[in-house]
């Protein structure tokens, strides 16, 4: 079994090396780019629920399986928030050319 050190000590370089990534990202592409990252999501939810199955069936313990399902969720969080971004975003564009066209 991996030490919980050891994870801890990836999640925390994970969070770090993430913070910096995007915030060299300019600010006209996070919304593009947040759109673009629900397919990502979609396979977290898939790992997620893969994780907790494993869990669950090796009888590792009450606490993995409420991390897993707690995982599921977030990640389920993260997919419907994105698409409710990308759905504002695109009305925003739709909206402009609408008030165009009648003028």
């Amino acid at each position: 079994m991996i030490h919980p050190l050891i994870l801890v000590s990836v999640f925390i370089v994970s969070a770090v090396l993430g913070y910096f990534i995007i915030r060299t990202v300019p600010s006209l592409l996070h919304t593009p780019l947040m759109s673009g990252m629900n397919a990502l999501s979609g396979v977290t939810i898939v790992g997620a629920i893969a994780a907790t199955g494993v869990a669950f069936l090796a009888g590792d313990g009450l606490f993995s399986q409420i991390a897993g399902g707690l995982a599921i969720v977030l990640a389920a969080v993260n997919v419907f928030g994105g698409f409710g971004v990308t759905h504002r975003m695109l009305m925003m564009f739709g909206k402009k050319k609408k008030q165009k066209e009648c003028q």
